[in-house]
């Protein structure tokens, strides 16, 4: 009876391992790809407008969750108590957090939880430019008093009036990447003219980011009088046309159109040259319409380089500092940001974000762009070498958990990846966890389900260690620039053939500007523009692109 009752307990023992070894074996096995769905279906609660959460897990859940796994996690940079001053410093003085509603934007004051310590540090000066910016948009923001006075002037089209605040209206152009880097450039050309940023935001924008400045909205009004009617605003284009024409100057208009978008026209004299800002001192309202990174441009004019040095002293950091600033997640978004991390990638010794953008499917066939991935990341030592031996042989201490995320708009690449490290073990005995957490197909447009999906993924991919990105992809240059590195960057296929190398280290974590001037303000080539501006230099990713590196690079 002893015999049969011991027998009993170790079967039964057996099977319950079994059991929760099955389970694990499915549970690996189960793709998470297309994770963001079920994200995205969650009931939506404590609706704000621009700062409201899904309710998969509570808001107090999810902290209590980090605030655990911080305290067991030896690579977890984050404080286990969550508190404003560990946040507020953690945001080096950027945000000052008592200004701001804890439960409008969650991320604003967990998102330190998640992050690395920066090694950027901002300058006194640049958070001093910053406080006075905010306390610009409280006073002339939407619906103050200012705000309505001068609505109700420029509807009345009222020449040579003195107006108490200027403004600059960012409107929308292309992909969310694009539209991200285009309104970091903005908010620095505001800071610089002392003028109010406004948005105008979509329906497939709205509630992606929280506001960004303590008690006051940066969205532009619905019913701002020239909504509807941009098209019948002239254009600085065509003042500066009939200007040569005339050879004369002519009262300018109270509200202006100034376009910046990817053109081989050099038409953005505006931006870069001082006569030119001076004469726009005077329009009190512009638009501006922009799917390009024009930082760069804002650091040859003349006027603004003592204020820009001031601010950056180390000119490679000015996207890190502002989009930090900028851009934190709204509730809605926060939640399947926070979930997935928790889910995949909090345990990790290391992070690896990997993304891939295709912008010509048939020029670039799936397995060369699978290839260049794998050689690009086994030479350089940023995922470890597969073995042709059994695992068996490998020791099991001492390993080192590497989890990597995918992302693109093609499942097949993270499916790829995944597959590669699950049948074989690695020569390190290193783990390799891979995890892609949507995959559209395509890019798409005015469509908010889908930019929700992007700018969450830009997110993710800023809380890794590593980064590995795509050719003149702003989806990637916003991800490397929160992040605060200079990423791998992946080259572009030429007649559908890998170059050698496959990919390079970039010299800085700054965006692009994909179309820069070609001439000087003079109207002058610029043949060398290093030399015209020692911290510049065209781009590795886009050839007649540019750059801002640091003075001694």
């Amino acid at each position: 009876m002893d015999w049969l009752e011991f027998s009993s307990k170790r079967i039964g023992a057996s099977l319950a391992i079994f059991a929760i070894a099955f389970s694990l074996i499915i549970l690996t096995l189960t793709p998470n790809y297309g994770y963001f769905e079920e994200f995205l279906k969650s009931k939506v609660i404590n609706g704000k407008d621009h700062n409201v959460t899904t309710k998969d897990i509570a808001p107090e859940e999810i902290t209590q969750k980090v605030n655990d796994k911080a305290k067991e996690d030896k690579n977890f940079t984050g404080s286990n108590e969550g508190s404003k001053t560990n946040a507020s410093e953690r945001f080096d003085g950027l945000i000052v957090l008592s200004r701001f509603d804890e439960g409008s934007c969650l991320s604003r004051f967990k998102s330190y939880l998640y992050h690395r310590a920066s090694p950027h540090k901002p300058s006194p000066y640049l958070i001093s430019k910053l406080r006075n910016y905010e306390d610009l948009h409280q006073s002339c923001g939407p619906n103050t008093a200012p705000y309505n006075r001068t609505m109700t002037m420029l509807q009345k089209h009222r020449t040579n009036a003195t107006y108490e605040c200027n403004y600059v209206v960012w409107t929308t152009s292309d992909g969310l990447g694009n539209r991200i880097v285009s309104m970091v450039s903005a908010f620095l050309y505001a800071i610089l003219t002392d003028r109010v940023l406004l948005v105008e935001f979509k329906d497939d924008m709205v509630g992606l980011f929280c506001e960004p400045f303590p008690n006051s909205s940066w969205i532009l009004p619905k019913d701002f009088p020239f909504r509807k009617n941009k098209g019948h605003v002239r254009t600085y284009d065509s003042i500066l046309k009939k200007h040569k024409e005339n050879n004369s100057k002519e009262i300018l208009p109270s509200v202006l159109n100034l376009m910046l978008r990817h053109t081989p026209e050099d038409h953005e004299r505006f931006l870069r040259c001082d006569d030119s800002q001076h004469l726009l001192q005077e329009v009190p309202f512009l638009f501006l319409c922009s799917n390009q990174y024009f930082v760069p441009s804002l650091f040859m004019v003349p006027s603004f380089s003592q204020e820009l040095s001031k601010m950056f002293p180390k000119k490679d950091t000015v996207f890190h500092h502002l989009g930090r600033y900028l851009f934190h997640p709204s509730n809605e978004a926060w939640g399947p940001i926070s979930r997935f991390y928790e889910a995949y990638l909090a345990k990790a010794d290391e992070r690896i974000g990997i993304q891939i953008r295709v912008f010509n499917p048939h020029e670039s066939p799936y397995q060369t762009v699978m290839n260049q991935v794998l050689n690009c990341t086994l030479k350089n030592n940023i995922l470890p070498n597969i073995s042709t031996e059994d695992s068996k042989h490998f020791a099991v201490k001492n390993r080192t958990l590497k989890s990597v995320l995918v992302a693109s708009l093609y499942p097949m690449y993270g499916e790829n990846l995944r597959t590669t490290y699950l049948t074989r073990p690695t020569v390190s005995g290193d783990v390799v966890s891979v995890h892609q957490p949507s995959h559209e197909g395509h890019q798409k447009f005015n469509d908010k389900k889908h930019n929700l999906k992007a700018w969450s993924e830009m997110y993710l991919l800023s809380l890794c260690d590593v980064l590995v990105t795509s050719s003149a992809s702003t989806f990637g240059y916003v991800a490397q620039s929160l992040r605060g590195l200079k990423p791998w960057v992946l080259h572009n296929l030429q007649n559908q053939k890998i170059q050698n190398p496959q990919c390079v280290r970039d010299f800085s974590m700054e965006p692009c500007y994909h179309f820069p001037p070609k001439l000087d303000c003079m109207g002058k080539p610029i043949d060398d523009i290093g030399k015209a501006f020692p911290y510049i230099r065209r781009c590795q990713d886009y050839e007649i692109g540019v750059k801002l590196v640091n003075d001694y690079e």
